[in-house]
């Protein structure tokens, strides 16, 4: 027993750096519009294909001490960190759901959200390909498995009737969940622009939201929403200050100031332009939807029950 609590979750976690490898060349690929399948993996200076040794998930980055082995050009550490995260998120899967079908399901809901949170973190873009493949997987396992599920006895506002077979009553509560999820993004992008006089968000939130309501419904798109919001209010002006203490485009502010451009001072100038800093919001949202199916269901039992 003992040998295989612990097997068990080494080759959940192998099998999810190797997984980690594939999301790396979905985040590098995807935005550019490039082939996820070919060509094989290069250097992209020398352009010489890398070897299935110097593939290896982490351990190869380390070996080769995060160089190209041919021309020496660095490999950035995201490689190896994406791999790990990957590895550990699959074993936190299996100690919260065990072997069970939902594990599949979170198993996906994962990877998609690691491919999202980087690519909006390092491009300011969701692609539509990773929303729209993960708003057809939330809907094929809400045929089997109902969204709001992980939230258990918190899990649902209405009653649904108890005549509506389990897979209907599953599509019904993930389809509720990727409207209101993406139309209530889009409404106050909407309001946003109207009050602001530009835009705010982009569409990717709103095609993100509604893949993930499809996989968590309709509570836990709303939760998903509320979480993301509040983190991303808390770190952006987080950020805006650090941004304005540090003098961060201080020259800029003080050559605008010099030219009668924009109004106040080189200080109230400064703080504008940093709070003009975009935001990942995507990122924010995916962090949020990982904390809704795997910590708050876990406080809700130990706070209530």
């Amino acid at each position: 027993m003992a040998q295989s609590f612990l097997m068990i979750p080494f080759f959940f976690f192998l099998f999810g750096i190797v997984i980690g490898s594939f999301l790396n060349v979905c985040i590098t690929r995807i935005p550019e519009g490039l082939s996820i399948v070919r060509p094989a993996s290069r250097c992209p200076r020398c352009e010489t294909p890398i070897k299935p040794y110097d593939n290896i998930p982490i351990l190869s980055w380390l070996f080769l001490r995060g160089n190209c082995r041919h021309c020496g050009l660095p490999i950035s550490p995201m490689y190896p960190i994406i791999e790990f995260l990957t590895g550990a998120y699959f074993v936190l899967a299996y100690y919260a759901f065990g072997i069970t079908l939902p594990t599949f399901k979170w198993l996906f809901f994962g990877c998609l959200l690691i491919v999202l949170i980087v690519t909006d973190l390092l491009v300011r873009l969701l692609p539509d390909a990773v929303n729209f493949l993960g708003l057809g997987l939330g809907l094929a396992f809400a045929t089997r498995i109902f969204p709001s599920s992980f939230l258990g006895i918190y899990g649902l506002w209405f009653r649904l009737p108890h005549k509506l077979p389990q897979g209907v009553a599953g599509i019904i509560d993930s389809l509720l969940g990727a409207a209101f999820g993406s139309l209530l993004l889009l409404a106050a992008a909407v309001l946003y622009k109207l009050v602001r006089k530009r835009d705010g968000m982009g569409m990717g939130d709103v095609k993100m939201m509604a893949m993930v309501g499809a996989f968590l419904g309709l509570r836990g798109a709303f939760l998903t929403i509320l979480f993301g919001t509040l983190l991303g209010s808390i770190i952006g002006i987080g950020c805006v200050v650090v941004l304005y203490l540090i003098g961060w485009k201080r020259d800029l502010a003080v050559r605008a100031a010099r030219r009668g451009l924009g109004k106040g001072n080189a200080n109230s100038l400064r703080l504008a332009i940093a709070s003009q800093y975009q935001f990942p919001l995507g990122s924010f949202l995916g962090i949020a939807a990982l904390f809704v199916v795997f910590v708050l269901p876990r406080l809700l039992q130990h706070l209530f029950l």
